[in-house]
This record gives structure tokens, C-alpha cells and sequence, in this order.
């Protein structure tokens, strides 16, 4: 049985999205249905808290790094026995880059394909009647998306939700909540954006706050009402397993691993081993291949610098082995990480660079990489696609091969990246799919 979906939009970052979206799942879920979450676009945090709300492994479905047949394959699975799917916007509804009809990774792309209505959260602080005029340009600006509502959110009064919902229905679009302000919704932030779910003191007690407001303040018959059929698709593989037998960096410091590729592995027959790089344990030596993915480890520099096992088994695991590192993991393999106060921590020294996040400079944005040589992302030659997001800088570029060659999302060619020596690779991309 495949489930209905709609998509949570907004007009911009910051406007409730993902508070209210959590709280819609959490809602749904108190009524007995079973509930599934997703993320359009990379972001690799939101799907965790998807995940605590609905008791389901959520997904992140990206129309600019996934070619259609794994999309559609991969929102059928996440709709699969379910009997609703909410998919939550990134940035913007219509927010993407210029990357092929259907390819921009917006959000907007999803509803146009699979014929997915949106739901807009509109934060109307600062503004009444105005909203309607927002409201109106949703509904109008692609006639290919389905816009099924609004909720309204930072709702100061009475009459502030009245001036604004009565000017947006006028318009013949329904208004399907109206939540007040309400500094209890926010949700922690850090440098790559919000707190890890896993990470979040009382994530619980506030997951269930957020169903409580929205039961409150939320048509929850109206958004259920609006969803439409998801039919069923098979996916194509998107990266395949790197091993059969996959040891896996899983803790506090390494959590960056999207969803769908470890469900996919594990589907195609792979074995994951997991192991805690701060708990000082290394990977399981009968694994084929070692894998340590993105995260915080310049929160915790002391920690991994202290981990003699764990610096020691996975050195003698590269010298028989494939290890690779993305982001988080590339820093770990290299030389010395610095951390935000400049105090420098040894690493793995399976590469020769240096990482600071004291000298802090945003990366952000798609990335294409065609593979320099073999490594646990595929043949020489190969191109995948993935994204990169982080703070931290090549302090010392060191003196390995590089990995690949790379250009961002819309083609420019941004150049040699990455590292390799020996049975060791790593870059600071994260990998969504190989490209098709």
C-alpha cells in the first residue's frame, strides 16, 4: 500500500517549517496513523527529527543530485505502508539553482512531478493584509503547483490572525491554521544550522509540546484532506555499497550519513558494522571497507585525539583496506584538526592535510565530482553528486593526490579536490548519488 503526500513549503528559511512540520507528524501520529517525513534538498539535520517524531526512517528527496527514477523510487518507498507522507521544504517552495527543467532541487520540482500540493507556512509577523498578496503570488506563480493552503504562524492577536486570514480567503485560499507566537517552537541552532535531534536535552517533552500547538491551532482533517495518492516506483541505486561488509563511524562526532544511502546498502545485501570513534573503538577488522562520514569533530578534538584504539585500529585497517572520509570524516583522516578556540588536536595522519575551524569560511552549495581514481565512491571516471556545507578550512592542503575533480551545481569548474593515498580517500563533499 503507498500512502498520500503533500509538501510543507514556506516562503523563506526561518519561517516554521520545521517546527511545524515535526509537530504535524508528531500529531498525526497520536491519531494511529502511520506517518512518514522527508526533506527536499540536502539537508542532512532535518530528517532526524522526522524521524524522533514519526517513529519512521526518514529521506531526503533531491531533484537537482537524484536522477527521476530514484526519486520517484525513493518517495514510493518512503510512502510505502504509510498512510501519509509530509515532505518539508528547503529554503523557499520555488528555491533551487538553474540545473535542467525539473533539476533545480526545489521542492517545487516534487510537486510539479508528482503532482504533490503544498501547504504554506506563512510567517506574518510585521505584516496583515500583506500576507494575502504572498499567499496569492503562491497560488498563481506555477500554474504546475498545487498550493492547498496556508497555516499561519507568529500570529500576535485575534485580530492580526483576522486581518490576515480574511484577506487570504477572500483570495479563495484556505487558511488551515494559525499558531501563536510562541518562543517554545524554536528550535537550537549551531553552525551547520540546527542541533542534531540525537543531540537535543529533552527532545521528547518537546516534540511533544509542538503536537500539542499544532493540535491546538492546525486543521488537522483539512491538511490530511489535502494530501494526494503517491503512486509506486521502483529505485534505481544511487551509490552502490562500497563493501559487504561496511564498518561504520556512528556518534556524536560522525552522524552525516544521508538516509537513503544506508537503506539502500543495507537492501542490496551490505552488512554495517557501526563502531564509536569516541568511544575509542575502532572498525571491525573483518569489515571490507571503512567509512567515516560527516559530523562535529571539532566539538570533539580532545575526545578523537585521545583515542589511541581507535587512531591505531583504523591505521591498520587502511594499510590492508579501503577507508573514506567525507567532510567531517576528511578531517579526521588528515594530520591535525584545529579547533575554535586554535588549539590543535592530532588526527588519523592517514592524509597529509591540516583542517582549522578557527579560521571559519563558509562552503556551501552543489558540488559534481568525477572520480581521479577507484575509491569506495566508485571507478575512476565515475561522477556523483553530493553537496557541501561546512565552517571549516584546509589549513595546509598537504601533499596527497587529489580525489577528484569538482564543479559545483550549475557546471563551473571549481577544480582539483579531495585527497588519496594508498587505500585511503576522503574530500569534503557528501555524496548523494552517482550521476545519471
Amino acid at each position: 500500500m503507498n500512502g498520500r503526500g503533500l509538501i510543507i513549503g514556506a516562503a523563506r528559511s526561518g519561517a516554521g517549517k520545521t517546527s511545524v512540520t515535526i509537530g504535524l507528524l508528531r500529531a498525526f501520529k497520536r491519531r494511529g496513523l502511520a506517518i512518514n517525513g522527508a526533506k527536499s534538498g540536502p539537508d542532512y539535520i532535518d530528517p532526524g527529527f522526522h524521524s524522533a517524531a514519526s517513529g519512521q526512517r526518514g529521506v531526503n528527496l533531491d531533484s537537482w543530485a537524484m536522477a527521476p527514477d530514484l526519486l520517484a523510487g525513493l518517495l514510493a518507498h518512503a510512502a510505502s505502508g504509510q498512510d501519509l507522507l509530509l515532505i518539508e521544504s528547503a529554503m523557499g517552495l520555488f528555491d533551487g539553482i538553474d540545473g535542467g527543467s525539473g533539476r533545480s532541487g526545489a521542492a517545487a520540482d516534487l510537486a510539479r512531478r508528482f503532482g504533490l500540493p503544498a501547504i504554506i507556512v506563512l510567517d506574518i509577523s510585521g505584516q496583515s493584509k500583506t500576507a494575502a498578496a504572498i499567499a496569492h503570488g503562491f497560488a498563481s506563480f506555477d500554474p504546475g503547483v498545487a498550493i492547498a493552503g496556508v497555516i499561519l504562524n507568529q500570529v500576535a492577536s485575534d485580530r492580526h490572525h483576522a486581518q490576515a486570514a480574511d484577506a487570504i480567503t477572500a483570495h479563495g485560499i484556505q487558511v488551515l491554521g494559525s499558531i501563536r507566537r510562541n518562543p517554545e517552537m524554536a528550535l537550537p541552532e549551531r553552525h551547520l544550522g540546527l542541533v542534531q535531534a540525537a543531540e537535543h536535552t529533552a527532545l521528547e517533552s518537546f516534540i511533544e509540546k509542538l503536537a500539542d500547538i499544532i493540535e491546538q491551532s492546525v486543521d488537522l482533517d483539512a491538511v490530511a484532506a489535502a494530501a494526494q495518492p503517491i503512486l509506486p516506483a521502483a529505485a534505481t541505486l544511487a551509490l552502490p555499497p562500497p563493501g559487504q561488509r561496511i564498518a561504520l563511524a556512528r556518534d556524536h562526532a560522525f552522524t552525516f550519513l544521508y538516509p537513503h544511502l544506508l537503506y539502500q546498502w543495507q537492501a542490496a545485501g551490505a552488512e554495517i558494522y557501526p563502531f564509536s570513534p569516541l568511544a575509542n573503538e575502532g572498525p571491525n577488522s573483518t569489515c571490507d571497507v571503512c567509512w567515516l562520514p560527516g559530523g562535529y569533530p571539532e566539538l570533539h578534538g580532545g575526545a578523537l585525539a585521545a583515542a589511541e584504539h581507535f587512531r591505531t585500529a583504523t591505521q591498520q585497517f587502511a594499510a590492508h583496506k579501503p577507508v573514506h572520509g567525507e567532510c567531517g570524516g576528511f578531517m579526521v583522516l588528515g594530520q591535525g584538526l584545529e579547533d575554535s578556540s586554535g588549539q590543535r588536536h592530532q588526527m588519523l595522519g592517514l592524509l597529509s592535510h591540516e583542517t582549522s575551524f578557527a579560521k571559519r569560511k563558509m562552503n556551501l552549495g552543489y558540488r559534481q565530482a568525477q572520480l581521479l581514481a577507484d575509491c569506495p565512491l566508485g571507478t575512476a571516471g565515475t561522477e556523483v553528486r553530493g553537496h557541501e556545507f561546512h565552517y571549516s578550512r584546509l589549513l595546509q592542503a598537504g601533499t596527497d593526490v587529489p580525489l577528484v575533480t569538482l564543479r559545483d551545481g550549475l557546471g563551473n569548474v571549481i577544480g582539483p579536490a579531495g585527497g588519496r593515498r594508498g587505500n585511503v580517500s576522503g574530500g569534503y563533499f557528501h555524496v548523494i548519488a552517482a550521476s545519471h
